[in-house]
């Protein structure tokens, strides 16, 4: 059956969606008031990083010992603005209940890798597709720290990878400074994530898809979707700031602001900003062979187009508040470290920061709404959009053209959260 499909958001989720769409023979409508691919979304900023082995959620046992910190501490790697609390304190419960013991966290990772295990094969038939193969790059994902100790520290986190059929490389001492020669000394142990890869342009690539999903018949529309028209519990159409778009099915994929139209189409997801940042670094003066993560800051640094992008950071403070900048000079204080040699210049380092759309429990929503099963969720992915957002698209499109999936999409239903 054909359909007429209404994707909400043109960020990484909503332009492969768009794209799966239009190759099962639907006619596709993108909804989004701002270009594909544009600084203002999250799929522009993230670490460009594709890994098949991003399982682990952020909330895991014996975390809630740690909030006081985040509190106290505005420069620290996870912070909460003291007045932002009273809002997000029930996220923040029900996001320190999601990851309180071992068995909940192995069941969400679990639900993950159903959604990252193919990634990079993925990527690369898209890519070959829309003629972008230039973006992206397989040469695995470097994580290093202090010393061996430090990994086997994070066991939890390296044991669930190896039970779900990760495998890596580990790299002590000199073979670890023969591997990427530019580490400064305060890492002596690494472990290479054969099953990741990168784009060089994030932003780039959201874009080539939307043009390539328009080339193949689906409609750009720049404007902003603000509710749904229902007549006996059929979708007739999306309310837009410019008129109403006709449409027998609706694809919420507008990251931060799908939190909106989820409650129009009969849904309160709890969904907050998990506020990144990033600095690029221009013509650095080392360029790093592989992407790496350092262990004690928690952020990817990647070589893109336009330089070291160094990415990360968890801040928990509303979409209204300002960029705290202090964050993208812990950024650059991590740099230093992992890479000794880069200049801080001031004239070659670019700031940015964005929304990731999170849910408490590390899950996106992806399936139908409760108030109209014509109306679907895809959102919620958090610092993952870009490792889930093929096989997601997949699912949702699955699920709006009543196909069977490939997974079980049971796991991220927002009837979950009632």
């Amino acid at each position: 059956m054909t359909l007429r499909v209404a994707v909400i958001g043109a960020g990484i989720v909503g332009a492969i969606s768009a794209l799966e769409a239009v190759r099962d023979g639907h006619h596709v409508i993108i909804i989004d008031p701002d270009s594909p691919g544009g600084e203002q979304a999250a799929s522009y900023g993230n670490a460009a990083w594709i890994s098949e082995g991003t399982v682990l959620p952020v909330s895991t046992p014996g975390l809630w010992r740690k909030i006081p910190g985040y509190l106290l501490d505005p420069e620290g790697p996870f912070s909460i603005r003291w007045s932002y609390l009273p809002k997000v304190l029930p996220w923040l419960i029900r996001f320190v209940r999601a990851g309180s013991t071992v068995s909940k966290v192995q069941a969400t990772a679990r639900a993950r890798r159903t959604l990252v295990a193919t990634a990079i094969s993925r990527y690369r038939a898209l890519a070959d597709e829309a003629g972008l193969s230039h973006l992206l790059h397989h040469r695995g994902l470097l994580y290093v720290y202090p010393s061996r100790t430090d990994f086997e520290a994070e066991a939890l986190e390296w044991r669930l990878r190896r039970e779900l059929g990760l495998t890596w490389d580990e790299l002590d001492g000199p073979a670890l400074r023969r591997f990427e020669p530019g580490l400064g000394p305060a890492y002596g142990f690494g472990a290479l994530l054969k099953d990741g890869a990168n784009l060089s342009d994030p932003g780039a690539f959201v874009a080539g898809i939307v043009k390539h999903a328009v080339s193949l018949g689906a409609t750009l529309l720049r404007a902003r979707a603000t509710d749904f028209r229902v007549e006996g519990e059929r979708l007739v159409a999306v309310t837009t700031d410019d008129g109403e778009v006709s449409c027998n099915r609706a694809l919420i994929c507008a990251g931060i602001h799908s939190k909106e139209l989820a409650h129009k189409a009969g849904d309160a997801v709890p969904i907050e900003s998990e506020r990144g940042y990033h600095v690029v670094v221009a013509d650095p003066e080392y360029v790093p062979q592989h992407p790496v993560m350092p262990s004690d800051g928690k952020m990817g640094l990647t070589m893109t187009d336009s330089g070291l992008r160094v990415a990360g950071q968890v801040e928990l403070g509303g979409i209204k508040a300002a960029p705290d900048w202090r964050r993208a000079e812990i950024l650059l204080d991590h740099l230093a470290r992992v890479f000794p040699s880069i200049e801080r210049d001031p004239a070659r380092i670019k700031r940015w920061m964005g929304h990731r759309p999170s849910t408490p429990d590390g899950l996106p929503c992806i399936g139908p709404s409760t108030a109209c099963a014509d109306i679907l969720h895809g959102f919620g992915h958090g610092h993952s959009g870009i490792c889930m957002a093929p096989v997601s698209a997949r699912l949702l499109v699955d699920l709006a053209g009543g196909k069977s999936p490939a997974i079980d999409p049971k796991p991220f239903s927002v009837r979950r959260f009632r």
